[in-house]
């Protein structure tokens, strides 16, 4: 039997009990859940294996890639910009990045890339993984792609294009990378362990993601996936990645050293359940004095900006609803706390989120795919409600 380590607090005994029972079902190789409630450390959960080829443990201190998760870092660093006067979220991408504004992409606003309505999820360019790590050549290729639909009058989901869109952006309102500002903004004023751009000390503690175990309904969903070609690209960059990001061998391995020191602001963040949890209290109260969101940054976290049935070349559930960089309540398959919840989750079933009634930061975390009908964090998150009698 696999150990759990750590606890909950009294009155958030569920989310242990949840916890306990996705390691004791065999759904999880290594992972780790916290809470923090306000101020205060609530739940401190973490068990199994960091790397099933070594049998290393999973410790207090594992990191571990959070896939899209890193996103909703990104969108916290876009409105800590705004509230500083950085930014203009409704201004068009062109004030501040005058190259971008040409083939059909004139009227695209800064807000439309935060909420996947630009139109480019998917670039025709092959770029390779020395183009990643380069920066500036995904920048090109961004500003040389036209728009797959008219920008501002679709929506579907930007998994990879996204950190280059928005973070292009960030980088010419602030002078600084989104690796730079996670680390400024986000993690500094917490001492919380998150990177976009792991530095090599940190590497010995990162664990090794596993692919997910064959299921029927994962082999059909990738079948449908690799019908359409844009969907494919928009999952690889044109080949700078293999499919799920990890894939021995392969430079745009996240499972691999390189990857993961180079700054990929859309999947590539490495971080602990703790520091998600941490950073996401602190976006709606104050955690040790600091707190990173004003309110009209609340607020408009909280706004429904992409709902409803994606573009059709996508695919993707008909119940998405994005704010500007956040996953909000209502998805069917991803339920957060309440309607006052915002966050994302990750290809692993990873998952990080603040509920601005609850004063919660929650962060969940794995190195192990779960496939499409994977019920982990969703199982945490009821538990975390029925904690918080919500």
């Amino acid at each position: 039997m696999t150990t759990i380590h750590g606890f909950a607090d009294e009155g958030f005994g569920p989310v242990a009990d949840a916890f306990a029972a996705n390691v004791a079902g065999g759904a999880e190789l290594g992972a780790a859940c916290a809470v923090r409630h306000r101020d205060r450390l609530v739940v401190d959960l973490h068990a199994g294996l960091a790397d099933a080829r070594t049998g290393r443990a999973w410790t207090d201190g594992t990191l571990v890639v959070g896939y899209s998760v890193t996103k909703g870092l990104v969108a916290l660093c876009a409105q800590i910009a705004r509230a500083r006067g950085l930014l203009d979220l409704d201004a068009p991408v062109g004030e501040i990045r005058p190259e971008f504004a040409v083939k059909g992409k004139e009227n695209v606003r800064i807000r439309d890339l935060f909420s996947h309505r630009s139109g480019l999820m998917a670039l025709d360019a092959d770029l390779s993984f020395a183009d990643v790590a380069a920066w500036t050549p995904v920048v090109r290729a961004i500003e040389r792609q036209e728009p797959l639909w008219e920008p501002g009058t679709a929506f579907a989901y930007h998994p990879l294009t996204f950190g280059w869109l928005t973070g292009e952006v960030l980088r010419r309102a602030t002078g600084r990378t989104p690796g730079a500002l996670v680390a400024e903004w986000l993690a500094g004023p917490f001492g919380a362990d998150a990177w976009i751009g792991l530095p090599e000390e940190q590497e010995h503690r990162v664990a090794r993601i596993e692919p997910p175990e064959a299921d029927p309904r994962d082999t059909a969903w990738m079948e449908a996936a690799l019908a359409r070609p844009a969907v494919v690209r928009s999952m690889t960059l044109g080949g700078a990645f293999p499919p799920l990001l990890i894939e021995d061998g392969h430079p745009g391995d996240l499972n691999a050293r390189a990857a993961r020191a180079v700054e990929i602001p859309a999947a590539g963040g490495v971080l602990s359940a703790k520091a998600l949890a941490t950073i996401y209290a602190a976006a709606v109260t104050e955690v040790g004095g600091h707190r990173l969101l004003d309110d009209a940054g609340v607020a408009d976290a909280l706004a429904v900006r992409s709902s409803g049935e994606s573009w059709p070349g996508a695919l993707a559930h008909p119940d998405m609803r994005f704010s500007t960089g956040f996953m909000l309540d209502g998805i069917a398959h991803r339920p957060l706390l309440s309607d006052a919840s915002f966050g994302h989750d990750g290809a692993t079933g990873s998952l990080g989120f603040a509920d601005a009634d609850a004063e919660v930061g929650f962060g969940y975390l794995n190195n192990r795919f779960g496939g499409i009908a994977d019920e982990r964090a969703n199982r945490l998150t009821a538990a975390l409600r029925r904690s918080l009698g919500s």
